[in-house]
């Protein structure tokens, strides 16, 4: 007999993330505003003497505040890629920044991307606590799919969506060009059967219990995550 896919039930087209503020301990995510963020953003983006955070972006690194003001500005009213500034809550400072993107509400799919966190983020709780609550809005709103994707020769990007526990999926070869290269792309993808579980390895990895005096976890998120990451023979791994 033929094989056909699961029929989806009572399914309800989710809602736009256009506008929403999403609240955590740590961090608060609120729609990114150039008069509001960029120049908390910048002058820590800057800090990156090399550049090399942005060799993997489509744009970047921003000679000056205007330009990554202006920058920002672009994406304000968009209703397809829709920025967050992730908020720091022990300071009010702006520390990075991501979005949601490829938002596609008939089937229920979404995708988190352009995701530059400063010096201030780079390596913090705060920095995965904003993951999760990404995470954590786009399956309580109803999506079926949380979709990562990066250039497959970033590796540090590749490690990060694993962690998080997203699955890989395969690489969509020669998908683009960015800045003037070839890009094939890697893709990543956590669905909502995956939820309910994933969500309790991100509480036990935040909780205040799993971290000593020193501020070093004693379970590692990718610990929890790993052994839970989907896997076909079709699929390759590393």
């Amino acid at each position: 007999m033929m094989k056909i896919g699961d029929k989806v039930e009572n399914f309800i087209a989710p809602p736009s993330p256009k506008g929403v503020t999403i609240d955590g301990d740590l961090v608060r995510l609120v729609p990114l505003n150039a008069d509001q963020h960029a120049a908390d953003l910048f002058a820590e983006n800057s800090k990156h003497i090399e550049g090399t955070d942005w060799t993997y972006m489509a744009y970047g690194p921003f000679a000056t505040l205007e330009e990554y003001a202006e920058w920002v500005r672009g994406f304000e009213d968009d209703n397809d890629t829709i920025f967050l500034a992730i908020i720091r809550k022990s300071d009010e400072k702006a520390v990075g920044v991501a979005s949601f993107l490829r938002i596609n509400p008939v089937f229920g799919s979404i995708e988190v991307g352009h995701i530059y966190y400063s010096p201030l983020l780079q390596n913090t709780t705060e920095a995965t606590e904003a993951m999760y609550l990404m995470m954590k809005w786009v399956f309580e709103n109803g999506y079926r799919r949380y979709e990562w994707k990066c250039d497959a020769l970033n590796k540090r990007s590749r490690i990060a969506a694993q962690r998080l526990g997203f699955s890989y999926e395969g690489v969509f070869r020669q998908m683009m060009m960015v800045k003037g290269r070839n890009r094939d792309t890697a893709w990543f993808a956590i669905i909502d059967k995956e939820w309910n579980e994933l969500s309790g390895y991100f509480q036990k990895y935040l909780s205040k219990e799993n971290f000593d005096e020193k501020g070093t976890p004693k379970v590692s998120l990718s610990t929890l995550t790993k052994p839970n990451l989907y896997k076909t023979d079709n699929f390759e791994f590393t």
